[in-house]
């Protein structure tokens, strides 16, 4: 039985190794902000935080996890910057049907906490491997750059 570090909280988890960490945080450890989108590391919809970097939860197994913190969208907020691109996100409402938002903000999360002054072309390679159905993009860019300027907080 694995011991994962789950947003600051050691859990002791009744699975297998190899179970995807997506599986074990939400049917498990009860975590359902993060989200099934394609079950192969393409759309984003699953992305949490190992160690501060975004992975893809659908196609990490839980073994990988072991020993590194894992920061999902409950608790990005505890994050000053987490925060901000929460913030920013509700200012120009960014979210349509919702579904990708909280592997869009770990992504943006992650960027802004590697690169707190992105250009364009960071934000393009930070958050191309998140897919919004809704075509919220515009919108998540705008987002980015608002947190990027230290606002709101």
């Amino acid at each position: 039985m694995p011991t994962l570090s789950i947003n600051g909280k050691d859990t002791t988890l009744n699975v297998p190794d190899d179970m995807p960490l997506l599986w074990a945080l939400r049917d498990v450890a009860g975590l359902t902000g993060t989200k099934f989108g394609c079950g192969v590391s393409l759309c984003g919809a699953c992305t949490v935080h190992l160690d501060g970097q975004p992975v893809r939860s659908c196609v990490t197994p839980v073994s990988a996890a072991v020993g590194k913190a894992i920061t999902t969208i409950e608790a990005i907020g505890q994050d000053p910057v987490g925060r901000r691109v929460q913030d920013a996100w509700r200012k120009i409402d960014v979210v349509q049907c919702g579904y990708c938002q909280s592997g869009q903000i770990m992504s943006a999360t992650a960027l802004l906490k590697g690169k707190p002054n992105p250009t364009d072309a960071d934000i393009d390679d930070a958050m191309a491997g998140n897919i919004c159905r809704c075509g919220t993009y515009g919108r998540i860019r705008k987002a980015i750059k608002i947190a990027a300027q230290g606002g709101p907080a």
